[in-house]
C-alpha cells in the first residue's frame, strides 16, 4: 500500500499492522507526532479502514438540545457556559419552557432529546425523574439521551443513594442513553488544572461503568486542546478503550476540540490553547486505529468545527456526524463557528459531496431512516 509513498518504515510499519488490528499506545503516540510525508499516509489508512468497519454510510440523528439550566456549582476552566445562581444571565427552564422546546423538535421530526445543563447544586434525582417523566409522558416515542456522570453523581448525593440505585431509578423514568461528557481529558493531571472540582478519572470510570451494568449505554467523549499533552490524549482513548473491552456499553467516540477563545482559562492569560487542523485530524485517525471496531461508530462534532472541516475530518476514519442539534447553547457560548443548528439537507450534502451515503439513525444505531428531504 506504501511502496510509492515517501513514509518513514516505523510509519510504514504501524500503518501495516493497523489493516488488521488495533494499535498500542505506544504506536499511537508515534502516528500522534508525525508530520509531513507520514501525515497522508496515516489518514488514508484510517479511511481505508473505517470503509472495511463500517462502510460508506455516513449516520446522523435528528435531535434536540435542551439545556435546562446553566446554574453550575463546578466552574470548570475550560466552560463558557455555566453561570453562578446569583449572575443576571443565570436560568432554570420551566415545565413550559422544556415542553415547548421540545414541541418544536418533534415537529421538525426530532429522533432524540439530548437532555443537558450545569450541575445545578439543589438537583437530586427526584428532579431529574421529573424532567425526564415530563419528556416521556408527552413523546414517548422520542429517546432522551440526558444528563453526564458528574450529574448523575451529585445528584445522588444530594438525595442520599448510591449511583447504581441513582441509574436504576433514571432508567425507570425514561432515560435512555448517558452522554460520554465530563471525561474531558482522562488523566487526574490535566484534570487538576481544568476542572479539579470535576470527578476524577478513577470516579468517572465507575460511574459510567456502573450506568452500562444497569442497561444505559451511551456516547464516549474526548476533549482536547487545551492543558494536555499529546500522551495524554493517547492516555484518554485508551482508558475509553479499556472500559468498552470490558462493558461494551459505548455506543459512540466523539472528539471535540477545544474552543478556547470564550474559555475562562484563556481569558485568565492561558496560552497556546486549541488544536492545529493538523492535530484534529491525527487524533481522529488514532483513534480510528486504536479503537477499530470496538467502538465503530466514531463521530465528527460539526458544531466545534463548521461544517467545512467537519467534511474533511469525515475522511480520517469518522463515520457520524451527530445531530442537527436544534440549538446547543453550551457550544453557543463557546463560540461555535457556523452556529448549533443543522438541517438535514446541510448535513446530507456534505455526505454527498464526498461520494458516500447519508443515513438518519436513532440513538444506539440499532434503526436507520432514508432520507426524506
Amino acid at each position: 500500500m506504501f511502496d510509492k509513498l515517501p513514509v518513514s518504515s516505523k510509519t510504514e510499519e504501524i500503518l501495516t499492522k493497523s489493516l488488521d488490528e488495533q494499535i498500542t499506545v505506544e504506536e499511537a503516540n508515534h502516528l500522534m507526532n508525525v508530520r509531513g510525508h507520514d501525515l497522508y499516509p496515516l489518514l488514508a489508512t484510517a479511511d481505508y479502514v473505517r470503509h472495511e468497519l463500517v462502510g460508506d454510510n455516513v449516520t446522523f440523528i435528528n435531535n434536540c438540545n435542551i439545556n435546562f439550566t446553566n446554574i453550575c456549582t463546578v466552574r470548570c476552566g475550560f466552560c463558557a457556559f455555566g453561570k453562578d445562581a446569583e449572575d443576571p444571565d443565570a436560568y432554570i427552564l420551566s415545565d413550559e419552557e422544556i415542553l415547548a422546546k421540545a414541541e418544536g423538535a418533534v415537529a421538525d421530526g426530532a429522533r432524540e432529546f439530548t437532555l443537558m445543563g450545569g450541575v445545578h447544586p439543589d438537583a437530586d434525582i427526584d428532579y431529574y425523574e421529573h424532567l425526564l417523566t415530563l419528556l416521556k409522558d408527552n413523546y414517548p416515542k422520542v429517546s432522551i439521551h440526558g444528563f453526564s456522570p458528574t450529574m448523575v453523581r451529585d445528584a445522588c448525593l444530594v438525595s442520599g443513594i448510591s449511583v447504581a440505585e441513582g441509574f436504576e431509578r433514571l432508567k425507570d423514568a425514561g432515560l435512555d442513553t448517558l452522554p460520554g461528557t465530563a471525561a474531558e481529558i482522562l488523566t487526574d493531571r490535566s484534570r487538576e488544572i481544568i476542572c479539579p472540582e470535576k470527578v476524577t478519572v478513577a470516579e468517572w470510570v465507575d460511574i459510567v461503568k456502573t450506568s452500562h451494568e444497569v442497561g444505559i449505554p451511551g456516547s464516549s467523549t474526548i476533549m482536547y486542546g487545551h492543558v494536555e499533552t499529546l500522551e495524554e490524549r493517547v492516555e484518554h482513548i485508551d482508558v475509553i478503550r479499556k472500559l468498552q473491552e470490558e462493558t461494551h456499553g459505548f455506543t459512540e467516540f466523539i472528539p471535540m476540540t477545544f474552543m478556547h477563545e470564550y474559555s475562562p482559562i484563556f481569558l485568565e492569560g492561558q496560552s497556546n490553547l486549541g488544536a492545529t487542523g493538523t492535530q484534529d485530524l491525527k487524533l481522529y485517525a488514532v483513534s480510528r486505529l486504536m479503537l477499530r471496531d470496538l467502538i465503530p461508530n466514531l463521530q465528527v462534532s460539526w458544531v466545534k468545527m463548521g461544517f467545512r472541516f467537519a467534511q474533511v475530518v469525515l475522511t480520517a476514519g469518522a463515520n457520524d456526524l451527530g445531530g442537527t442539534l436544534g440549538g446547543d447553547e453550551l457550544s453557543e457560548a463557546s463560540g461555535a463557528p457556523d452556529g448549533v443548528n443543522a438541517s438535514i439537507e446541510t448535513l446530507s450534502r456534505m455526505v454527498e459531496d464526498l461520494g458516500r451515503n447519508p443515513i438518519e439513525r436513532n440513538s444506539i444505531y440499532t434503526e436507520f431512516y432514508p432520507i426524506d428531504y
